[in-house]
């Protein structure tokens, strides 16, 4: 039943070239009936049907994950510290650790989409994940999270410039922060040229995202941590978004 139901999700994850076997398809399945019923309370996500979560957070994520395998960004073992900035409903982070292991740190802001999170953690037996109810300004000056993370990720967050100073001040040098963009790309890079020169990063990778099926693909961004970001950022919470370096 759960090979038919996740028939989209496995066929494409083999065309990335990722072998699910059933353990991963059930542990989708789970994912998929708590986020369909726990979504309009929650205000998780807008795409619930059985297809658009398959190809939309579940093949986005995946092959957001691949990419970075491939681009040498991500090497996925059991202490491979990876962040997911403003995750919602757990995307792109949790498909990742459902597939690769690693030490997931999620951090969201809003209570109802931490208690989702934490219910669905729980029921997946998922122990090697963190979920942090906080604001990334708050998060980004904690001793145990600053700079501790070989890959931050973050989706459908906020523009780069501001993004930027919201997770590079948790990666640590030489790691990477990962996001896939929309049809602003060009355009917020060009505005983000003055953060990612204060804050310590390069932007070492842009690409468009080979998700299967069809539909616009959305473009990868990807950015190395080249330098200490000074400890003045992040600055306090809203700052950030009302008035980004530029």
């Amino acid at each position: 039943m759960v090979n038919v139901q996740l028939l989209l999700l496995q066929e494409g994850a083999q065309e990335l070239g990722i072998n699910l076997q059933r353990g991963h398809l059930d542990a989708f399945a789970t994912y998929y009936r708590e986020l369909v019923r726990e979504a309009p309370k929650a205000d998780l996500t807008s795409v619930t049907d059985l297809e658009g979560v398959q190809r939309r957070h579940f093949l986005e994520s995946l092959a957001l994950g691949k990419a970075l395998i491939d681009l040498g960004a991500f090497a996925p073992h059991p202490h491979c510290r990876v962040v997911d900035v403003g995750t919602g409903a757990g995307f792109p982070g949790l498909p990742l650790r459902l597939v690769w292991p690693l030490r997931l740190t999620l951090i969201e802001a809003h209570r109802r989409k931490v208690e989702f999170l934490r219910r669905l953690v729980a029921l997946l037996g998922l122990a090697d994940v963190e979920i942090v109810w906080a604001r990334a300004e708050e998060v980004g000056h904690q001793t145990q999270y600053r700079e501790a993370y070989s890959l931050a990720l973050a989706r459908a967050v906020a523009p780069m410039s501001t993004l930027l100073e919201l997770t590079l001040p948790l990666v640590a040098m030489g790691g990477f922060l990962a996001t896939p963009k929309g049809e602003r790309v060009k355009e917020e890079l060009r505005e983000a040229a003055k953060a990612l020169s204060m804050l310590g990063g390069e932007v070492v990778y842009v690409g468009s995202l080979k998700v299967p099926g069809p539909g616009p693909h959305p473009t990868l961004v990807v950015v190395e941590k080249k330098q200490p970001t000074p400890p003045l950022y992040p600055r306090r919470p809203g700052i950030p978004q009302k008035r980004p370096l530029r």
